[in-house]
């Protein structure tokens, strides 16, 4: 049974920058397309990251386009989601997901495993 564990997370200034590690266990990682999904308070949660199984294919979101950078590493069995120049509106609870068939248009429900999350507060 895949399990994740996000971690990175914090508080940080608007403009300033946080890494995201999402370490997998229980099964090899590199069998399964990684997404970063947030949620902020009141919203739904909200796909912001794509990575498939082979690190080949990424998507962003264009709230995060250009800012945010994902990359695994599967000898390590880890997903990173590299955050910069980031804005208040950034601040939510990051949560990875995990599944072997998704692609970047996959929703949440599509998901099976997650993460228990990380909060990310962007604030002065």
């Amino acid at each position: 049974q895949l399990q994740l564990v996000e971690s990175g997370g914090g508080l940080v200034q608007p403009g300033g920058s946080l890494r995201l590690s999402c370490a997998a266990s229980g099964s090899t990682l590199d069998d399964y397309a990684i997404a970063w999904f947030r949620q902020a308070p009141g919203l739904e949660r909200e796909g912001i990251s794509y990575i498939s199984n082979s690190g080949e294919r990424t998507y962003y979101s264009d709230s995060v386009k250009g800012r945010f950078t994902i990359s695994r590493d599967n000898a390590d069995n880890r997903v990173h989601l590299q955050m910069n120049s980031l804005k208040s509106e950034d601040t939510a609870i990051y949560y990875c997901a995990a599944e072997k068939t998704a692609d970047s248009t996959s929703t949440p429900v599509r998901y099976d495993y997650w993460g228990q999350g990380t909060q990310v507060t962007v604030s002065s």
